[in-house]
């Protein structure tokens, strides 16, 4: 299997995250333990009940991650174990896992070695983090209707960084902007169907550090003009500069809503609509606050030729992530967008809370009642 259709391992990994995806449970290895894992996200009340007839006699456990459990006033450093009562329904279930407040009493209890890659298989299938588990006994292995695919939970940990090195450039082609700003599209896919997209504008000099915009997908604010964010104005305010400045490139990166993909980010607003801002919302959801990883970016910037780079940016953790990775970043371009009374609790959440570069923000009056 290795070769030309990839490794074993990561065949079984890209299986896991479509079971997943299909609200099917897989089987988590790791050295002798074999745990069985389904995620609460899309599970159906017959789901679960076939769920708990796998993990018979035990009882099935939620696992959540650190982040959750601290906004469920626990105390944890790492993945948590739940008890689960045999009452619970699907709807329960998901109350855990994602309401920002919770009445029930909680009982903690071990997780065992799989539960960190059993989190991170479900955060690359951008379900919420929070699974059903349990030891996977003779039921699940003799599962004769669909047999459950088995994951070696090393293999989850390492996927992420395959799936970057798997990228290809796979079409291009001449796309003329609004404004008459001369672009190149450049459409790259990796070996799970990612398909980020590299917008070359004018004619780059990549033997200078060249202007480069990371932008992560926002179909709200770049398709829609959502006024809750600043994505759509930081976008069109970058192709402009891109221009006038002899050229650049903007990486149209697949990490909507700061990597949480966007049925967590509308999530993330259902909660920020109940006063929670856009840092809390996503830790209550399970979240880190950003999830989002630059090795896609620094590959489709190597296979550009493209390695000394200033970035059009307010965020500073965009610079160490590529540093880090060893492209020289020679500087920072500010991208500083309108303020109105949509999303100045989200910038502002931004620059207090996650260290956005958004001094603007602090010296602008806007009219609550502005509807500009």
């Amino acid at each position: 299997m290795s070769g030309l259709f990839g490794t074993p391992t990561q065949v079984a990994v890209e299986r896991g995250l479509a079971e997943f995806r299909s609200g099917r449970p897989v089987i988590l290895t790791l050295g002798g333990e074999r745990t069985l894992a389904l995620p609460v996200d899309g599970m159906t009340d017959q789901g679960l009940i076939a769920f708990r007839q796998l993990c018979a006699p035990a009882r099935p456990r939620l696992l959540i991650t650190a982040r959750r459990a601290r906004a469920l006033g626990l105390n944890a450093v790492g993945s948590t174990g739940l008890a689960i009562s045999d009452l619970y329904n699907r709807a329960a279930l998901f109350s855990l896992a994602a309401d920002a407040q919770v009445t029930r009493h909680l009982e903690v209890i071990p997780t065992g070695e799989t539960a960190p890659a059993a989190i991170e298989l479900a955060k690359l299938a951008q379900l919420l983090p929070a699974l059903l588990f349990c030891e996977a006994g003779t039921k699940a292995a003799n599962a004769s209707e669909a047999p459950l695919v088995t994951v070696a939970a090393d293999a989850v940990a390492q996927f992420r960084r395959g799936a970057s090195e798997s990228l290809a450039v796979v079409a291009e082609a001449a796309i003329p902007l609004n404004g008459g700003i001369p672009a190149r599209f450049v459409i790259f896919r990796d070996a799970v169907g990612g398909t980020p997209v590299a917008v070359i504008v004018g004619k780059p000099d990549l033997a200078q550090p060249v202007a480069v915009r990371l932008h992560s997908a926002c179909l709200t604010g770049d398709v829609f003009g959502s006024r809750r964010c600043d994505c759509g104005d930081q976008l069109r305010l970058a192709l402009p500069q891109l221009a006038q400045h002899g050229g650049g490139i903007i990486l149209y990166l697949e990490q909507e809503g700061r990597g949480l993909g966007l049925t967590n980010k509308i999530r993330a607003y259902q909660l920020q609509e109940a006063g929670l801002d856009t840092v809390d919302a996503n830790t209550v959801l399970g979240f880190d606050d950003d999830e989002r990883d630059y090795g896609v970016a620094v590959r489709m910037l190597q296979l550009l030729g493209c390695t000394r780079v200033r970035l059009l940016t307010n965020n500073p953790a965009k610079l160490d992530g590529l540093a880090h990775a060893g492209i020289d970043v020679s500087g920072r371009v500010p991208l500083h967008g309108p303020i109105n009374s949509d999303n100045r609790r989200y910038l502002t959440a931004k620059a207090m809370r996650a260290g956005h570069k958004l001094d603007h923000i602090f010296g602008a009056l806007v009219d609550p009642n502005d509807g500009s």
